[in-house]
């Protein structure tokens, strides 16, 4: 994390980190730094993410989420470039989203959306989205037999910005969990979304 010795000048990583730092989200958000990875690159950092249910505060975890940042001086030829951006998001569905067949493409359009918003180019882009349910039976049997489920999407990408603009894809994935959690677009309010009507027509 240190600059070139006597140059004064600043690593491309140190510019990246003060991009990062620099951010600021929506209060809905709770976000701070958390321990890094050792051994993936010379340089990381990481962000650690959720977001609760306002109204069940002490129970009502909406989305969870980590960024990790990796940042090898040398390039990684499977980056193809010199920083790596490793994403997860986690959140809890709704009964009707978590049994919709197009919930895995309409999850990683989420993604795909939130890049685009933020101007946030990426290069080598990869992931995967993941559905899990669960049915209570016997004692735990839902009357109105709900399915409870969450939605997990992890992503990895390399930034085709310049490091003073990470901030960009920190934002992305700060909006990716947002819509996991059926937040309304920032500046709009707090409500949640009905997000079943999005998970019928894949994009």
């Amino acid at each position: 994390m240190s600059s070139a010795v006597g140059s004064g000048i600043q690593s491309d990583f140190e510019i990246a980190l003060s991009s990062l730092r620099q951010q600021r989200y929506r209060p809905e958000l709770s976000i701070d730094e958390a321990p890094a990875p050792q051994r993936l690159a010379p340089h990381a950092v990481a962000l650690s993410a959720e977001i609760l249910d306002s109204s069940d505060p002490e129970d009502g975890e909406l989305a969870t989420g980590r960024l990790v940042v990796l940042h090898d001086p040398d390039g990684v030829d499977s980056w193809e470039g010199t920083f790596r951006v490793v994403t997860f998001a986690r959140a809890a569905l709704e009964s009707d989203l978590a049994t919709d067949p197009f919930l895995p493409t309409v999850g990683w359009s989420w993604l795909g959306d939130a890049l685009a918003a933020h101007g946030a180019h990426t290069g080598a882009l990869g992931g995967t989205v993941t559905r899990v349910t669960s049915e209570g039976f016997g004692s735990l049997a839902d009357p109105a037999g709900m399915v409870t489920g969450q939605i997990e999407i992890r992503a990895s990408w390399t930034p085709r910005d310049s490091p003073g603009d990470l901030g960009n894809h920190v934002q992305a994935w700060a909006s990716l969990l947002a819509t996991a959690a059926g937040l309304v677009p920032a500046g709009v309010g707090v409500t949640r979304l009905d997000r079943s009507a999005n998970a019928t027509t894949p994009r």
